[in-house]
């Protein structure tokens, strides 16, 4: 029955000794309760084994005296003796639990007096003298000078002991790391000691609670936070799974250095830990309709330091509905919604105009609300139903009044809207499946409102009819067309450039200066109860998450004919760009060395590899002279790779986001790169700088071509752009000019595109399988091939053939198609076992890359593979060939380049 919520805040449980309560010793009725003695850092709580009899807890403030019962000593009441009994007399002591039900604390007051015999009288000496300590600390004055004592007394026990060995799960482990941390769960820490090794995650608690080791592998950690705990940069949590809401591990450490060295070790070990995507990534991800506006929000606080384990910084969803009177929720009025332009607090004029006077009449530091739309108490208004006993930690063993409790969902937006001081927003919980949140199950007895009706389960809205079908309309109002076309504006308040500063007074968004990240330097108080003071005020008034954007944030692209779903998919990939076959060679280049070299291209070997990004490669573009091999990533990066010294010479990164391809411009003088931030880079390889930016789309540019002063780009918002392009005189540090010439409008986003050799006809690919045919030189379609037939593509690429004559693509249904581009007839069709992600051909033979990896060369005619090559261990995401095509060079999922030769 025990529990760390049984403690006071920031209080600590050190040790527990099995022990019996005695009752009227040495009388006729004398009576022995055997259980648990806890020694707390503010408390002494035993625990009876009886579950009929009540936990009885004893502030250690409120103690007349601790001393052996057989101590001669009256002067000296904090005495020691060996008998193995502590006497207690206290003026105070609660009773917890009592016949196992959870409910508010009694409180017994008046002089009482408790015995508790150890069953190793040995220890008494030690436990004796550790109360004393503890006693002294809990009559200080200050609670700075209480906390700093506990402190003392707590980092001494940690001194003398180290994490147990004998705890790795296997011998052969090899130590990386130790150190002193605290695990933190909602409203408590427990101290202890943190191990790394080569395999496995340890955290030793100090006392043996709530089991002697927590282990956590590494092999299956998923994703690390850094994280603010308390307002410093001092916590880390660890998931195992994908569930962006709980983690396996939250712990904080006395020093950021500590918490530094072991993010590093672990995020080294798993290396693709989730860290590594941003806010704008996530964004990009949402704007596509890819996540879901629940995912979109879930990751969004996480990155933003919101965690279930800190109930000072829970997770915080909007409210979503303003409805709760109707019978039937009708998703398709704008009326059925709430304001998400506005904070909760300017939602009702009145209620603003009243803050507003306030607020200018205020002196500096001026706010405009006196509470926070995210605390603690606020958590736990929503959650008080299923989990009680933290309502009970948080205030001092009692539940709150039973009219403040939440009773109706109609009565918790009444008062949000019009309450002098109530601005809450909702919690995760409201758009998940769990709705025991909202019924009394437990029968807790939360008192009796003035009506005389108890608190039991909370009043739905008529149109819910019961939990669960609540949380499922919440759930389609939160991922309805409404929602998710102003659900940006939200996120502005909330993680946005509305947050602080000038936009956010603007937008009546102004919270307590406390409440802000940055708002106090805690290191710059010298004084303990100043700092105490103030971290106990912050934590309970509640913290505003991080800021993530600093600029507007998009709106969101809503898909036709597609409904919004919770399960993830995954990003569309990009096809790599094509070599440009106007490049001078240093060598003769003949038909029949051309002819050979694909007669021959399944003697292909491997030559060298090398791991150059931390993501997917998804561009090559190779110098004329074959020395610098340039290399765009999902990691953002630029990378140029010089095959002389097999090092990277350069490495850029434009922007945060994924870069989707490269290319070259005649002369090697300038490598252009597309970005998913919907913009194009160019970067001059001489001066080793960025030369230039075209911000040309409203979506992520998934291809770029070029050819002759013109640069051809498509994008996911559905455009592939032609533009006129002056280089810029790098010296001079001139721009580049562009000026639009055409832009071709498609139904969807645009995949992937290419030139012929003529470069008169380009061919664009969309993400639902349509091939469009343009003429260059009058931008006009020529021909739409609907290649879907039976499926739906999710990813679409393709190259012409050298005739011109004939276009070969390849999708997500598992089939390379050959269509006559003059008739748009469908020549060929060949089954493949799995997703190609990259080819090349000449007419014939394809070279392709596989989901698997794997090269593979393929008879076109017969419709079979000729050969297989292992290669990579991810996906194949692009792939360059020269001039003579006998060299090749691939780009893995595995971050890896490869260089292969044929050796006839």
């Amino acid at each position: 029955r025990f529990s760390l919520l049984l403690l006071n805040l920031e209080e600590y449980y050190f040790e527990q000794h099995t022990a019996n309560h005695i009752i009227n010793k040495g009388c006729r009725d004398e009576r022995k309760f055997r259980g648990s003695l806890k020694i707390c850092s503010k408390s002494i709580i035993f625990e009876p084994d009886d579950n009929i009899r009540p936990i009885i807890k004893i502030p250690l403030r409120d103690c007349i005296s601790i001393k052996a019962p057989e101590d001669n000593e009256a002067n000296n009441p904090f005495t020691r003796d060996t008998s193995g009994g502590i006497s207690v007399v206290c003026n105070q002591v609660f009773l917890i639990k009592e016949r196992n039900i959870i409910a508010p604390y009694k409180t017994v007051r008046g002089r009482t007096e408790h015995l508790f015999q150890l069953d190793v009288a040995g220890k008494l000496g030690d436990v004796v003298q550790t109360l004393h300590q503890l006693y002294r600390a809990s009559c200080l004055d200050k609670m700075g000078d209480q906390a700093a004592m506990i402190t003392a007394i707590l980092q001494s026990r940690l001194a003398r002991t180290s994490f147990d060995k004998n705890r790795f799960q296997s011998i052969s482990e090899t130590l990386r790391m130790e150190c002193k941390a605290e695990m933190v769960t909602p409203l408590v820490t427990n101290p202890g000691h943190v191990c790394v090794t080569d395999a496995n995650l340890y955290f030793q608690p100090l006392n043996g609670y709530p089991k002697p080791v927590v282990q956590i592998t590494l092999q299956n950690v998923r994703r690390i936070y850094k994280r603010r705990h308390g307002l410093m940069p001092l916590g880390l949590e660890v998931f195992c799974t994908e569930n962006d809401l709980c983690s396996d591990i939250y712990l904080k450490f006395y020093n950021y250095q500590d918490r530094d060295e072991l993010y590093f070790l672990i995020a080294t070990y798993i290396e693709n830990h989730i860290t590594e995507h941003t806010a704008e990534s996530y964004m990009l991800q949402w704007q596509r309709g890819h996540i879901s506006n629940y995912q979109y929000l879930l990751h969004l606080n996480n990155l933003a330091d919101r965690s279930c384990n800190d109930l000072s910084q829970y997770p915080v969803f909007p409210w979503i509905i303003a409805d709760y009177s109707s019978s039937v929720l009708d998703l398709t009025k704008p009326e059925t919604f709430r304001d998400l332009s506005k904070p909760i607090g300017a939602l009702n004029k009145e209620r603003l105009d009243r803050l507003l006077t306030r607020y200018q009449e205020m002196p500096e530091p001026k706010f405009m609300y006196g509470s926070h739309y995210s605390s603690p108490g606020y958590v736990l208004f929503y959650l008080v139903r299923v989990a009680p006993e933290y309502m009970l930690c948080l205030q001092n063993g009692k539940f709150d009044h039973a009219d403040r409790m939440f009773n109706s969902l109609a009565e918790t937006w009444k008062n949000c809207l019009d309450g002098a001081t109530d601005f809450k927003e909702l919690i995760p919980e409201f758009y998940e499946n769990d709705s025991s949140f909202l019924v009394n199950s437990l029968k807790l007895d939360l008192g009796k409102r003035q009506g005389g009706k108890m608190v039991e389960d909370v009043e739905l809205p008529p149109w819910a009819s019961g939990p669960d079908d609540f949380l499922q309309k919440s759930q389609e109002a939160l991922e309805s067309q409404y929602v998710s076309e102003h659900l940006h504006e939200w996120i502005d308040l909330v993680f946005g450039y509305k947050q602080k500063g000038s936009e956010a007074v603007a937008a009546h968004n102004v919270f307590h200066p406390l409440t802000y990240e940055g708002g106090v330097d805690l290191n710059s108080i010298t004084d303990p109860n100043e700092k105490v003071a103030l971290l106990t005020q912050i934590l309970e008034f509640g913290q505003t998450p991080k800021q993530l954007f600093t600029s507007r944030h998009p709106r969101r692209i809503i898909p036709k004919l597609k409904s919004l779903s919770r399960t993830s998919s995954h990003s569309v990939s990009i096809a790599e760009s094509p070599v440009s076959p106007n490049e001078e060679s240093f060598e003769d280049l003949t038909e029949e060395s051309i002819t050979l070299a694909w007669n021959n291209i399944a003697k292909l070997k491997l030559d060298e590899q090398y791991k150059i990004h931390k993501e997917a490669i998804t561009g090559i573009a190779v110098t004329c002279n074959g020395s610098s091999v340039f290399t765009t990533s999902q990691d953002s990066t630029l990378k140029m790779f010089s095959k002389e010294s097999k090092t990277i010479q350069r490495s850029v990164s434009f922007s945060n986001m994924a870069l989707s391809s490269c290319l070259i411009l005649p002369g090697d003088t300038t490598v252009i790169s597309s970005s998913w931030d919907n913009h194009i880079y160019f970067y001059s390889v001489a001066f080793g700088r960025q030369q230039d930016i075209l911000m040309g789309h409203d979506d992520a540019v998934s291809k770029i071509c070029w050819h002759d002063g013109r640069l051809y780009s498509a994008s996911w918002d559905s455009t592939v752009k032609v533009w006129h392009c002056v280089p810029g005189e790098t010296l001079s540090n001139k721009k580049h000019h562009f000026e639009l010439l055409a832009e071709l409008e498609h139904d969807v986003s645009v995949n992937t595109i290419d030139l012929n050799a003529a470069n008169t006809i380009l061919a664009s690919g969309t993400k639902e399988g349509t091939i469009s045919l343009w003429d260059v030189t009058t931008a006009t379609v020529m021909e739409c091939l609907n290649m879907l037939f039976c499926c739906f593509f999710l990813r679409l690429l393709f190259f012409f053939c050298t005739d011109s004559r004939h276009l070969l693509s390849a999708g997500e249904d598992c089939c390379f198609k050959v269509v006559d581009v003059q008739t748009g007839m469908l020549i060929s069709s060949v089954t493949t076992d799995e997703p190609q992600r990259c080819f090349r051909w000449d007419g014939n033979t394809i070279l392709s890359g596989s989901q698997s990896g794997e090269l593979l060369i393929w008879d076109l005619l017969g419709g079979k593979i000729i050969e297989r090559i292992k290669g990579h261990t991810g996906a194949i995401m692009s792939m360059w060939i020269n001039e003579q095509c006998n060299s090749v060079i691939t780009g893995g999922e595995d971050k890896q380049i490869m260089f292969w030769k044929l050796q006839y």
